[in-house]
């Protein structure tokens, strides 16, 4: 996994979050682990962890099988 790569498959959802005001930012890949920040009215919003898990994860697990963990930042 490279950065242009993830950044790639987040930008497949970034439309999603942008429309409702809110964005995802990549902050780190280590090993078979990504961490990124949810930012704007995602920063906070009670429906963020349902957005991480069902939206933001399961696009990288789909371009990236071999990811481990995904951690955010809120």
């Amino acid at each position: 996994m490279t950065t242009d790569q993830v950044e790639k498959a987040l930008d497949r959802i970034r439309p999603y979050l942008q429309g409702d005001g809110g964005d995802v930012h990549l902050l780190d890949i280590s090993g078979n682990s990504i961490r990124v920040k949810l930012s704007g009215a995602c920063h906070g919003c009670p429906a963020s962890m349902m957005t991480l898990r069902y939206g933001i994860e399961r696009i990288l697990r789909e371009e990236f099988p071999e990811l481990e963990n995904l951690f955010a930042e809120c």
